[in-house]
């Protein structure tokens, strides 16, 4: 079969592997049908993987595919079903787990594709509890949209920041795969949304996705039109994922008691603030990594309602690293996907 590997950092070659066995008790075989690209894969690539791990390296993170197989003792799917998978090699034991906070579990063994090997190969053997089935009418290629970037921003606004209808949220990357799916959630619940944008192609794009208000942070101080356009309120809920470039802004940007979350650093991870700020305002400021399997159903649901991922582009498995170079160049205007 073929897989995509990182045989060293920045190479990527595409290789023939033996097909996997028949899956084993508790497993399930998966014909992968389309990968999402995010800037974990990035990351991995350059070698950014903040812990030891073993080349070759099959990569992508997030994807979507069809049981071809299953083991004798698994009753919850059947050969056909459309499923997605959970990145995370999690334990399933441990009280986070337990409680459905998967994306803390304390025995994690890695992210696949960027710790272990990854989805971008023809088929995998997948323990069927980390499987999630794939509502009708879903496609494959938005569905591959769900196990990071949409329940990530789920995650985001509703388990950490409790976005509420008819508050107003800043959305930064209001372009990126996940700046477009907090914008569509964040109007589907009759929010007011502020979005910046690197161009002007990109803010007549988010008007059409249904942003109220679209800033070129290359223009302007989105932190002094924010106060223009909330009379010197300030917004409610910052969606902030790009790092130490926006996050003093940002602060700047939320009302008295207002709530920040973030779960990315693209721009950079260290940042300086004021603690006086902090406490008299009494921010709240939420770290946000990944999302549980709860999160990824929400996404899907979604999804089926017409809740559907905007997709910039859609390559084949050969053109992975173009695809990493438009993720990184940030021309992007929505999700890449990655199809077989």
């Amino acid at each position: 079969m073929r897989a995509l590997t990182l045989v060293a950092d920045r190479k990527l070659e595409l290789i023939e592997l033996d097909p996997p066995p028949a899956p084993g008790s508790g497993e399930v075989q998966i014909a992968v049908a389309a990968v999402g690209l995010n800037h974990i894969d990035v990351w991995g690539y350059r070698g950014m993987a903040f812990a030891k791990r073993k080349y070759p390296l099959v990569i992508g993170a997030e994807a979507a595919g069809e049981i071809v197989a299953v083991a004798a003792d698994v009753t919850a799917f059947k050969v056909g079903d459309r499923v997605v998978m959970y990145g995370a090699l999690t334990c399933g034991h441990c009280k986070a787990c337990r409680e459905g906070r998967d994306n803390l579990c304390e025995n994690v063994k890695g992210v696949m594709g960027f710790h272990v090997d990854g989805f971008a190969r023809e088929r995998l053997n997948m323990p069927a509890r980390l499987v999630m089935p794939v509502p009708p009418g879903v496609s494959m290629r938005d569905a591959a949209c769900a196990p990071i970037a949409f329940s990530t921003v789920e995650h985001m606004l509703f388990d950490n920041a409790k976005l509420q209808p008819g508050e107003t949220i800043l959305v930064h990357a209001g372009g990126s795969g996940i700046g477009t799916a907090a914008i569509l959630m964040a109007k589907a619940i009759g929010c007011t949304v502020i979005t910046t944008v690197g161009d002007d192609a990109k803010a007549e794009k988010a008007r059409k996705l249904g942003a109220d208000h679209v800033i070129n942070y290359r223009a302007d101080r989105f932190e002094g039109v924010v106060r223009k356009i909330t009379a010197k309120k300030g917004v409610d809920v910052v969606f902030e994922h790009t790092g130490a470039e926006t996050f003093p802004g940002s602060l700047l940007s939320l009302k008295r008691g207002g709530r920040l979350v973030t779960c990315g650093a693209t721009s950079g991870p260290s940042v300086t603030f004021n603690l006086m700020q902090l406490f008299q305002q009494q921010y709240k400021i939420f770290g946000s990594f990944g999302a549980s399997m709860k999160n990824i159903r929400t996404s899907l649901d979604k999804m089926a309602a017409g809740i559907l991922p905007v997709i910039d582009t859609e390559l084949p498995l050969s053109s992975f690293e173009r695809g990493l170079e438009r993720l990184e160049s940030r021309q992007v205007f929505g999700k890449i996907i990655v199809s077989f």
